[in-house]
């Protein structure tokens, strides 16, 4: 084997852009795809899992509780600016819950001052937006991604467990009119739960000037339910708009785009579909992840993580830490192998990785 390079390059030719950070792994939801602990949301899986089989039982206590103490932000901004030096040129903010972090904006301020970011995001639920939104552009946050997996007040409360759809609304609202750009709305896609909302949430984006992305159930759940029958495909979800709504398709000069974007009739907003089940884009790949405790991800699937928290606490030097993060980027995996028969789910949720 190669030595590892002196940038984020791995041993497959990807060389590594984007590094998402969890600040927390505590969330407010319990969105069923993810942390499945409400009575409707098991009832869901009950009814949908395959018969003659039974979901192996929920963890009763949350996984982050008895682990080591989640890093600091001066541990994340140190660890952020050396990615930074090492080339990566977006960060996005994700948990858990990030806005659950009370001093976020001040995070936010330090990162987004570091030489040679040229992106600073967060993906929230929204819950909290509506107090710190302004705070969090006023910090240097550029773009914001909202989870809105349906626009039915009641559907809406049996996937995150939150009767709380007008207050996300409102969110999307306040960060269009504070200029954060583009603003970007998440819809996880699960048959029978709100596989018939597809044409109404691509609807609303026209309707409010959004960008939209569909995305595939994956693996990630607490309560183990997944398999493919609840998938639907990206082909099938593009099928369904076509038959209903006016797209023009996006080209893209990002080969790490995940998403496959079209525009919505007249330009007002589009929808994309992100398809890592069927349709994976690992070979171009070009993410890592920071978990909210100092675990390094270089895959959402990863059965391995690497102690960056470790190394930062036990008094390494910058270049230290440089090395560290070259090797470990060295080790990414080649793809995922969810659907095939060797694939193990990550012990960690959606939650506790970062999305």
């Amino acid at each position: 084997m190669h030595p590892p390079p002196a940038n984020l390059i791995d041993s497959h030719g990807r060389v590594l852009r984007d590094l998402r950070v969890s600040v927390t792994d505590r969330c407010n939801f319990r969105c069923l795809y993810c942390l499945p602990e409400t009575d409707a949301a098991a009832g869901f899986q009950q009814a949908l899992f395959r018969r003659g089989s039974a979901p192996p039982a929920a963890p009763q206590v949350p996984r982050w509780q008895g682990k080591p103490p989640p890093l600091t932000f001066d541990e994340i901004e140190r660890a952020v600016r050396i990615a930074v030096q090492l080339g990566i040129e977006k960060v996005r903010l994700t948990g858990g819950e990030p806005l659950l972090q009370p001093q976020l904006p001040a995070l936010v301020q330090k990162i987004a001052s570091l030489p040679g970011l040229r992106d600073l995001a967060m993906t929230t639920n929204g819950w909290r937006f509506l107090e710190k939104g302004q705070a969090l552009r006023d910090a240097g946050l550029r773009r914001v991604s909202f989870s809105l997996d349906s626009l039915d007040r009641d559907n809406f409360r049996k996937i995150t467990g939150r009767d709380a759809l007008a207050v996300v609304l409102a969110s999307i609202e306040l960060a269009q009119k504070i200029g954060l750009q583009p603003v970007k709305v998440n819809a996880v896609i699960i048959r029978g739960l709100n596989d018939h909302e597809i044409v109404p949430l691509a609807q609303f984006a026209h309707d409010r000037q959004l960008s939209l992305r569909f995305i595939e159930f994956m693996p990630l759940d607490s309560g183990r339910v997944w398999n493919r029958e609840l998938v639907v495909s990206g082909a099938e979800m593009l099928r369904r708009l076509q038959e209903r709504l006016s797209l023009q398709p996006v080209a893209s000069a990002n080969p790490s785009e995940t998403a496959r974007r079209w525009a919505l009739d007249g330009g007002a907003g589009e929808v994309g579909i992100i398809a890592p089940v069927t349709e994976p884009f690992c070979g171009h790949c070009n993410r890592l992840r920071l978990t909210a405790d100092g675990k390094i991800r270089t895959c959402l699937f990863s059965a391995v993580e690497h102690d960056l928290g470790a190394v930062l606490r036990d008094g390494a030097s910058d270049e230290a830490i440089r090395g560290f993060l070259r090797g470990v980027v060295w080790q990414k995996e080649a793809r995922h192998h969810i659907g095939e028969p060797d694939f193990i789910q990550p012990a960690r949720t959606m939650s506790r990785i970062g999305g």
